[in-house]
């Protein structure tokens, strides 16, 4: 079983996986200061487990991809893929992380688990500001239909996602 992240951390959101084991994912109002997306762009001002919850987000921390597969299949996902977002392994890597910068929706519920690495999902609040998750290996964010997002890796340049959604093509809409 994997030990919690520190609880030394100031702004973490605390999720819980079926186990009811304790992890730690650090949430904060992103501070759009101009700079690398890849930085973390905490502007000090916590997120709470509220916040994510009216915005319909659920976030865990699952040790096993049996779990992320079994809340998957539970969820009905249809749709299933694995990638590697680095510089080594992604053709055009600068073009394709501004890509994934960019705003946009989808239009079904989805799953985002990080199998390695880490990175930044950046959801838009009610009040239309940026709150920024940061997750880690075996941290899943459940992202509900119609939220505007955006994804990036952290400064480290590397993360592998398994991304889970209903639609066997998913639509994906960018902000105008």
């Amino acid at each position: 079983m994997t030990p919690p992240r520190s609880l030394l951390q100031p702004t973490t959101i605390p999720t819980y996986h079926q186990h009811n084991t304790l992890a730690i994912m650090k949430a904060y109002w992103y501070d759009n200061i101009e700079g690398d997306q890849r930085l973390p762009h905490d502007s000090g001002r916590p997120v709470t487990p509220s916040d994510l919850s009216k915005l319909g987000i659920i976030c865990h921390n699952f040790p096993s991809l049996d779990d992320v597969n079994e809340l998957a299949s539970s969820r009905n996902y249809k749709n299933r893929d694995e990638v590697t977002i680095s510089p080594t392994t992604l053709p055009n890597y600068e073009e394709k992380v501004k890509v994934f910068f960019h705003e946009h929706l989808h239009e079904d519920e989805e799953i985002r688990y990080i199998l390695d690495g880490a990175g930044y999902f950046d959801v838009r609040s009610e009040g239309d500001d940026w709150i920024r998750l940061r997750l880690e290996k075996g941290d899943l964010a459940i992202m509900p239909a119609g939220i505007y997002h955006r994804f990036t890796v952290d400064d480290k340049n590397v993360s592998t996602l398994q991304r889970e959604d209903a639609e066997v093509e998913d639509e994906w809409h960018t902000a105008s």
